[in-house]
């Protein structure tokens, strides 16, 4: 059966070329993700760095396993999508050899094995191909990470663990096995007349597997639409990102039903042409090529529109909360203290509220998932000092227990960021302890602050619990009210004249707060999008070229029908750039179900309904996608009518 099965390969080498690259990228993709999560999991931080530096290099090794934890399944996801359907359609391209092997005597379980010994080789081919591609890809990731910030230049990752490689050889051997093994079971019982003459259960493209993960994840994305209309605003945004991958598969695994009905709204415009018409009747007709086209860019779209959109209207709400949540005419930044204390003396200026980042850590002892901690968790190495009265009046934010005004002395308020790390936050009554020039202080908690969506204050604690020097020296930020009949802008004026500082408006300082935010879920993206997105595209160009192979005679009718080489070309170009927009169209479309459910959610939770398309992203992936789809198309076109067209008129392939 093995040599069989080379024997196939070497004679359908064109058929099974899309099959093996996608293979190996994606053993490549997986590999560099696991490589690099380990990397960044047990990393070496130097000991002669100050302590302030090693805790933020620590930070960054954190967030960057975070990002890789993440990266993992989503590549798998994808490897899984554009393996199994690349090696699926390849099989089903070959419904005529199949049916053939059958008429001349092999038994449904002879083909079975056949293709199950097809695939197997080409798993193994394409890990071992795969490998040393890993090594590529984990430099290219690990200088991504380097880039957005993450790591310390010149990290310099694992590249080689043979247990990663070993994960990722079995991962894409094993994608690429069930990729044909259900279009194996179906190849095996259809009957050998109805496949050689494309008839009946042959022609049928929606088996009951794909009708049912279709149906079923068409249903749950619906429950989720409608639930993200009734759910609170980060409820909204989870649902969205699960709606972006479950919606991606319903419409995926529905694209020959999907694509043809929109192609007939394109064929509209196509029609005005014969080229046109042709090109539309070709992707009503070619379901099977035109859906496996498609159904990779409806991932793409799908997942940058809703992942990307989902965080960013999470991005734009902090700066529309904080907004709200800030009482106040101007923000000032002050590179100290000293300066900050000045505020309060310019003319116009009748309230300040000052928040000074102090260098100092906090540790406490606390539950996290249940359980005591070891030993003392080091929260942060920082605390904010604030006027307890001036920072109410500065913040609409009244706190869930205890009071403020309590904030003095040996006291401390917990903010919002504690739960955020996973652990039980110290509760009004409970003590933590901070390090203050080397004395430990006990500091006894008052009030607990209710969770925002900016993560910002951990601790707060009266200015005059910390020394004066410390005080003077720290990074400040004011909110200042202007006195009435002032004019804002010559307060503004004056603090910059006196060099206190660069001033800001409170709305231009909260789209600052949200401006950051998106900057980090850009990078985020960056980084687990960018070798994801390459890899999709490749997909398109694996269904173009496999379904382009396999249309040679087609090709050659019609030119003896009296189209033109170059009329064949251009009539292959327009059906992939209507496929490539159909693609796009449908994934937009689930990524708006997901947008809707924000707007609304936003709408209750902030007053403003909130959408965030990341039209950057689109400029991006919307010119390549047509650029890919046009190359692939236009360059297998000029392979497949090379050949005169009377000798593959008759021809098989």
């Amino acid at each position: 059966m093995f040599t069989l099965s080379l024997s196939t390969l070497r004679d359908r080498k064109q058929l099974f070329a899309g099959a093996l690259v996608a293979i190996a990228l994606g053993v490549a993709l997986v590999q560099a993700s696991l490589l690099v999560l380990m990397s960044v999991s047990d990393p070496v931080i130097p000991s002669d760095l100050p302590h302030a530096e090693r805790n933020e290099m620590r930070e960054g090794f954190v967030g960057a396993a975070m990002l890789m934890g993440l990266q993992v399944p989503l590549v798998v996801f994808l490897a899984v999508f554009v393996v199994g359907s690349t090696c699926a359609f390849a099989v089903a391209q070959r419904r005529r050899d199949l049916a053939l092997l059958r008429v001349l005597g092999g038994g449904r379980g002879q083909v079975r094995r056949l293709l199950a010994a097809e695939s197997l080789l080409l798993g193994v081919v394409g890990a071992l191909c795969g490998a040393p591609l890993g090594l590529v890809a984990t430099w290219v990731q690990a200088r991504l990470l380097e880039h957005v910030g993450f790591v310390p230049a010149g990290f310099r990752p694992t590249y080689w663990d043979w247990k990663a490689v070993l994960v990722a050889g079995a991962t894409g051997t094993g994608i690429a096995l069930l990729g044909s093994w259900n279009a194996a079971r179906r190849a095996g019982r259809i009957r050998p007349l109805e496949a050689m003459y494309d008839t009946g259960a042959a022609a049928r493209v929606m088996t009951p597997g794909r009708w049912c993960v279709g149906l079923s994840c068409l249903a749950l994305s619906i429950v989720l639409a409608v639930g993200a209309q009734a759910a609170d605003m980060i409820g909204a945004v989870t649902i969205a990102m699960v709606l972006a991958v479950v919606g991606a598969v319903a419409l995926s695994a529905l694209a020959p039903l999907v694509v043809p009905l929109v192609a007939r709204v394109f064929g509209l415009m196509l029609r005005r042409g014969a080229l046109g018409a042709l090109a539309e009747a070709n992707i009503r007709d070619g379901v099977r090529r035109n859906a496996a086209v498609a159904a990779p860019l409806i991932t793409l779209v799908s997942l940058v529109l809703g992942l990307s959109g989902a965080l960013g209207v999470l991005a734009r709400s902090i700066g529309v909360e904080q907004e709200r949540l800030t009482r106040g005419d101007l923000v000032v930044t002050s590179v100290d203290g000293a300066r900050a204390a000045r505020l309060a003396g310019i003319p116009g200026v009748a309230d300040v509220s000052t928040r000074l980042t102090v260098p100092v850590p906090v540790t406490a002892e606390v539950r996290r998932d249940g359980a005591e901690a070891a030993r003392p968790h080091v929260f942060d190495e920082r605390v904010i000092a604030v006027d307890p009265a001036a920072y109410a009046r500065a913040r609409t934010l009244a706190p869930a227990s205890g009071s403020l005004a309590d904030l003095r002395g040996d006291t401390v308020a917990v903010g919002s960021a504690v739960p955020a790390e996973g652990y039980r936050p110290p509760r009004v009554g409970d003590t933590v302890s901070v390090d203050v020039a080397g004395h430990e202080r006990t500091l006894r908690v008052v009030a607990v602050l209710p969770e925002t969506l900016d993560i910002g204050d951990e601790f707060l604690i009266p200015r005059e619990a910390l020394p004066a020097d410390l005080v003077a020296a720290a990074p400040a930020e004011s909110v200042l009210m202007v006195a009435p009949g002032a004019s804002v802008a010559e307060v503004a004026k004056r603090i910059r004249a006196a060099g206190l500082g660069e001033s800001t408006t409170v709305a231009r300082w909260a789209q600052g707060r949200a401006d950051a935010q998106q900057d980090g879920n850009d990078k985020i993206f960056a980084v687990l999008l960018g070798l994801a997105g390459v890899y999709a595209l490749i997909g398109v160009v694996n269904a173009l070229v496999i379904a382009t192979a396999e249309r040679r005679a087609e090709f050659a009718v019609l030119r003896l029908g009296g189209l033109e080489r170059p009329q064949v070309v251009r009539m292959a170009l327009v059906e992939a750039c209507a496929v490539t927009t159909i693609g796009l169209l449908l994934g937009g479309l689930v990524a708006a179900a997901g947008m809707a459910g924000t707007a609304r959610s936003t709408a209750a939770a902030t007053g403003t309904a909130i959408v965030v398309v990341p039209w950057g992203m689109l400029a991006t992936i919307v010119p390549a996608a047509f650029a890919v789809a046009a190359v692939a198309a236009v360059g297998t076109a000029r392979t497949a009518t090379r050949e005169r067209p009377v000798r593959l008129a008759g021809a098989r392939t």
